[in-house]
């Protein structure tokens, strides 16, 4: 699926003198394929058109300001509202024959499937010159992220996760107020999700049903291990089990801490702990249950020294739990949002802020009334519900270096960091067999990590969940 054209319509531009670019428009079949003149609408295939595919497509498209030219679904029933609203599109199951029949007239893709098969799509829309948005988290395991990093420096594609607290004026007022030291050397961050809002915890769903005549399973399963088809994972429900979903972290994780992985400068953290929610299914029986994430979790990350940054604590917590309330806010006050919050510990004071850096206030709050804050130092973000998709279809009109909020180079550290967790829950969960061929619990470890390397120094069975074994021929090859 790699394409070896070179010929590129920001190339030919830029070779052209930049006022004669200016004046007049270059048709779309001078310039080749995969690239488009400033003047044109970008031209996007979307593989996922229900749920929040659906959404994605509606926020690029922006009115008529861009081209829906292809959608792919491997559930048509997710797919039927996106179809009527975009006749003209052509409509296929499998995204690999759509990128062959439709390539020449595809720009960009934009991904939005269960968490499972996003590295696999994006890659090789990547290798034929694509620009890729991807939605959050970008990938299910670590390895993937690294790929995909890698991927998007390699192939010179505008990318773009689907995070969109990154293009906001929240996250951006945040990192202002941190790196200029308005609350000194920030040394522990507390990071909490009322995820997951979906089952968690449970058993593997049982029970015999035919596949929907309008559901390709073996393609919806992709990567996965095989199982039978159940309603019970369709069409969010997915997301609880480790097979295809990423949990709670990976769900909102990449919108919390995004805000203090941007704001601290992070980049691979070096230690991970976690602790999980045990469920029990009768008096001292518990359920070594793998199949899905638990219903709630907590866990410390650590990070060095960064420059003049002092180490950090990241302490993330879900499922309804919360870390204690600071002293300098009252009793009546709310502490955070419904959906979370996040709380920088610092040595001049604490920030509190909900999710993308919303609603952020300084504590304590006599001490910074009045005060006078940095501003934000970054980019212009676009504003408005379809600012993040509009700000990466802006940019893959402009080409290979143009500013995006969420680029791979930057989503990709991050979705390591948030799958951290996931290594220490799935590890919290890790069991052997006694003499007698029963589980026995191994207890909670600490997990020494070596991020250039990708790998648990400390504890190899760890190491087995880092990079997924794929199913039948599927592969992911830079």
């Amino acid at each position: 699926m790699k394409s070896n054209k070179s010929s590129s319509r920001r190339k030919f531009i830029r070779n052209s003198s930049l006022a004669a670019a200016g004046f007049f428009i270059v048709p779309r079949h001078v310039l080749g394929k995969g690239y488009i003149a400033p003047s044109d609408k970008l031209n996007i295939a979307a593989v996922g058109a229900g749920g929040k595919g659906q959404v994605n497509i509606a926020l690029a498209y922006n009115n008529g300001a861009e081209n829906i030219v292809s959608l792919c679904d491997v559930d048509d029933r997710q797919a039927a509202d996106s179809r009527k609203k975009h006749p003209k599109a052509s409509y296929y199951r499998d995204f690999r024959e759509m990128l062959d029949k439709e390539g020449k007239n595809i720009d960009a893709v934009m991904v939005s499937t269960p968490d499972h098969m996003h590295a696999v799509i994006a890659l090789p829309c990547m290798q034929l010159g694509k620009h890729v948005y991807v939605e959050k988290p970008l990938t299910h395991d670590i390895y993937e992220a690294r790929i995909l990093t890698q991927a998007a420096e390699k192939y010179k594609v505008v990318t773009q996760m689907g995070n969109q607290g990154s293009s906001s004026d929240g996250t951006r007022n945040v990192e202002a107020w941190v790196q200029q030291g308005v609350i000194g050397d920030v040394h522990t961050v507390h990071v909490w999700t009322n995820r997951p809002t979906w089952p968690q915890g449970i058993p593997t769903p049982k029970g015999q049903f035919a596949v929907p005549a309008e559901v390709d399973w073996d393609l919806w399963l992709g990567t996965a291990p095989y199982r039978d088809f159940n309603p019970a994972y369709l069409p969010a429900i997915w997301r609880g089990y480790v097979d295809f979903g990423t949990g709670s972290l990976g769900d909102m994780g990449c919108h919390f801490i995004d805000v203090p992985y941007r704001a601290l400068k992070l980049r691979y953290p070096i230690s991970v702990e976690s602790s999980v929610t045990r469920v029990w299914t009768g008096f001292f029986q518990e359920a070594f249950n793998t199949d899905s994430y638990p219903p709630s979790s907590k866990s410390h990350i650590q990070f060095p020294a960064r420059g003049k940054m002092v180490p950090v604590e990241m302490i993330w917590y879900d499922g309804g739990i919360m870390p204690r309330r600071p002293d300098e806010l009252s009793p009546e006050e709310a502490f955070g949002e419904d959906s979370g919050g996040i709380l920088f510990e610092g040595t001049k004071g604490k920030i509190l802020a909900g999710i993308f850096g919303e609603h952020a206030q300084l504590l304590p709050a006599n001490k910074f009334k009045g005060a006078k804050l940095p501003k934000a130092e970054r980019p212009y973000v676009t504003r408005g519900p379809e600012g993040h998709q509009t700000q990466w279809t802006d940019a893959c009109k402009k080409g290979h270096g143009a500013y995006t909020s969420s680029p791979f180079e930057m989503a990709g550290p991050l979705t390591e960091t948030v799958l951290m967790g996931n290594l220490g829950i799935r590890s919290f969960y890790y069991s052997e067999n006694d003499s007698k061929g029963n589980k026995k619990f191994t207890g909670r470890k600490k997990l020494l990590w070596d991020g250039a390397n990708m790998k648990v120094t400390n504890f190899d069975a760890a190491n087995q969940f880092i990079k997924r074994q794929y199913r039948g021929n599927w592969k992911l090859e830079l």
